[in-house]
């Protein structure tokens, strides 16, 4: 699924040259700006990448009425302005298409980036309904994620400014974190999630509502969610844990864990300390609730390393000796997707960890702006 569309601004985005304009800059290209109005609804992020000044980015986003998640203006290399914006927002480069009328520029950015889709200007509409393009479900989260990222961006500058701590800089923030059950008209929102979500990803598949509506009905399950604001804006619901409530420590034992089958989070919620508070709860609320151990089995892909540091981080290890705890329909929980490999005598299966919190030990505290 294409996450993001990065365009070039002369004679692409916009009708002409910026810099060979200096008397009367140029117009929007009408039929380019629908289509990334079009776009942007569907909850796909827009951005730009040109061989400017930054001052062109800002015109652009004057003619278009658009608020670009992020932009590279300069005078280096497409790839390598690409390469920032995939890094400034998460994104990997089959995420990516990259729009550009030069055809030697395409052609450098197919070559050092060969996984971004590269289109030209008169190809961007057939392109548009493509599968790639067409989310199955379209949220408010996914209508507003320009506006969000434009928050994240002035968040992100002001913390550059501020003096304290990361702690220090969320409490400044007022920020705010809501843990609650999740209800049925979070559905279509918690499948968004799971289709998207790549880096904060146990499962590494797409959960449908159907399974999540039969989560919600289970006596022996919890779907929590996570929803997170700040004085800066509302991002929304941006996490979801399913647990398994009753699941045995270990074979033959009796004591109880709770086994998060299925974890989840926006990127966008990044490097703000939101994961490592919904470990935490996790971690508290299953000790509450009289487990011994909260488990939590994580496909191994190259995408999900920042959940398997925050794991790491919030006390997990990973257990040589996985126990198999059979999943709902739907969620993959406690093993990898398709069947199991061949030769596979025991131990951990090829790509798969069990990751195991004992709650015998010293639990972190919730942060003052978690509300559960």
């Amino acid at each position: 699924m294409i996450k993001c569309v990065i365009w070039d601004l002369d004679d692409t985005l916009l009708t002409g040259v910026y810099l060979e304009s200096p008397g009367r800059r140029p117009p929007a290209n009408p039929e380019l700006a629908g289509l990334l109005a079009d776009l942007a609804g569907r909850g796909i992020l827009q951005a730009i990448a040109s061989r400017n000044p930054p001052e062109a980015a800002e015109h652009a986003e004057r003619v278009t009425g658009h608020a670009f998640a992020a932009t590279e203006c300069g005078w280096e290399a497409k790839s390598a302005a690409i390469t920032s914006i995939m890094t400034d927002l998460g994104l990997a480069a089959d995420e990516v298409a990259f729009v550009d009328d030069d055809a030697l520029e395409r052609a450098e950015v197919s070559f050092s980036l060969p996984d971004v889709l590269v289109l030209a200007p008169r190809d961007v509409a057939d392109a548009a309904s493509w599968p790639a393009f067409s989310p199955p479900v379209v949220t408010d989260e996914a209508r507003r994620r320009g506006e969000l990222y434009a928050q994240r961006r002035a968040r992100q500058d002001e913390a550059r400014a501020f003096g304290g701590s990361r702690d220090e800089f969320l409490r400044y923030c007022e920020q705010r974190l809501t843990i609650a059950p999740a209800s049925r008209p979070d559905l279509p929102r918690l499948h968004e999630l799971s289709v998207r979500t790549h880096q904060f990803s146990s499962t590494g598949e797409a959960v449908g509502e159907a399974a999540f509506a039969s989560l919600l009905e289970s006596a022996d399950h919890r779907v929590i969610t996570a929803r997170l604001s700040d004085r800066f804006g509302d991002d929304g619901l941006v996490g979801c844990c399913v647990i398994a409530t009753s699941a045995p420590a270990a074979e033959g034992a009796a004591a109880r864990a709770w086994e998060i089958q299925a974890l989840m989070m926006s990127c966008r919620a990044m490097g703000r300390g939101v994961i490592d508070a919904l470990l935490a709860w996790i971690c508290r609320a299953a000790r509450e609730g009289g487990a011994d151990q909260a488990r939590l089995p994580c496909v191994i892909n190259p995408r999900n390393v920042p959940l398997r540091i925050a794991l790491t981080g919030a006390g997990f290890r990973v257990e040589d000796q996985p126990t198999r705890v059979p999943a709902p329909r739907g969620v993959q929980g406690g093993r990898p997707p398709g069947p199991a490999p061949r030769g596979v005598q025991g131990g951990r299966p090829p790509g798969l960890a069990r990751y195991v919190r004992r709650l015998d030990q010293a639990l972190p505290e919730l942060p003052g702006w978690v509300s559960a």
